[in-house]
């Protein structure tokens, strides 16, 4: 059992500005994700893409919003829980019981919902046969490049991280580049790469062509893939990623009892809190008047629910708002030394 002032579902932007939030006021946070990496809508969707509405920040991509965030939270040494889903909240003498789909328990009296639009769930290879060669020789992310080191792989997609990782494993295994268009969507220099390899013969592309079967038995061996024209190829492989995006699924979450309306969570614009005593939502997830879907709005959010947070993991204490630029105990907590 884990226990944690706040559990935070969610490691987007809104979700990371809470962690701060919290860990200046001297509480502890575990921060819980279905991705495989912090970020969320901003690191998956446009990583890229500049964003012109943070605060003193003329422009910033989603990728150097986040390793601000991340950097801003640092002295707080936050645990994060990736690849992971809430399955279950109960009700437990003031706290929240909270179970996650890989068995782990944590008990804590504020859960703050961060999760955007929903948890990220990748597009899968419309193949049965694949299911159960999931986790083994079937993949939809990447978290230890050198499992793949020295294999047969075939990638399926035609964006960014198909094209990306296309191109890392060229340099340790055998690839086979799929994809059910002719045209890649990648940036120039991606696919001047992916053409100088091809014309070495680092890379195999087959288009237009999607997956048609996978061999059967316990040990994935081959696919097979066809074209337009029902042209069927064979390809031997042994290892499968797919890199077709992300499916938004709001899950676990419709079903805690919360007042919702159109997939948003219900909340008051006091301290961002739900129906639920010590359950907050913040972010795209949360709805009320007046409601602007902005990362800005989000950070006003979080703010003051990790202020009612406070009042719930330290009822004993009394909360003494403070400026940061003032308060030494803050500056301690950030790492900041006063001479």
């Amino acid at each position: 059992m884990i226990k944690t002032d706040v559990i935070i579902i969610g490691a987007g932007p809104v979700g990371l500005f809470a962690v701060h939030q919290l860990g200046i006021k001297g509480l502890t946070a575990n921060v819980i994700d279905n991705l495989d990496k912090p970020g969320g809508q901003c690191i998956e969707l446009y990583p890229d893409k500049p964003i012109y509405d943070i605060p003193a920040v003329p422009e910033c991509s989603g990728k150097s919003l986040t390793d601000e965030l991340l950097r801003q939270i640092k002295p707080f040494k936050t645990n994060f829980h990736f690849n992971e889903r809430v399955q279950e909240i109960k009700e437990e003498k003031g706290n929240w019981l909270i179970k996650t789909n890989k068995n782990k328990n944590f008990l804590s009296p504020n859960i703050i919902i961060a999760g955007g639009v929903g948890s990220f769930e990748p597009r899968k290879l419309p193949i049965k046969d694949l299911e159960k060669f999931e986790g083994k020789s079937v993949f939809y992310s990447i978290n230890n490049k050198e499992l793949f080191k020295n294999r047969k792989i075939s990638i399926f997609g035609g964006g960014d991280s198909a094209l990306d990782w296309a191109l890392e494993f060229s340099k340790i295994s055998k690839v086979t580049l799929i994809h059910r268009r002719n045209e890649f969507r990648g940036a120039p220099h991606t696919l001047s790469q992916l053409e100088q390899l091809k014309k070495t013969g680092k890379i195999v592309i087959k288009t237009p062509f999607q997956i048609n079967s996978a061999n059967q038995g316990d040990t994935l061996k081959s696919i097979d893939i066809k074209n337009e024209d029902g042209k069927i190829e064979k390809i031997e492989t042994d290892i499968v990623l797919g890199f077709f995006g992300l499916i938004m699924q709001l899950g676990p979450i419709a079903e805690w009892g919360l007042n919702m309306t159109k997939k948003t969570i219900n909340v008051n614009t006091e301290n961002f809190q739900t129906n639920k005593p010590g359950i907050f939502a913040i972010g795209d997830i949360c709805n009320y008047p007046g409601k602007l879907k902005l990362i800005l709005s989000g950070f006003h959010e979080a703010a003051l629910a990790s202020v009612e947070c406070f009042k719930r993991a330290r009822p004993n204490e009394k909360f003494k708002f403070q400026f940061s630029t003032s308060s030494k105990d803050i500056q301690k907590r950030l790492g900041i030394k006063n001479d």
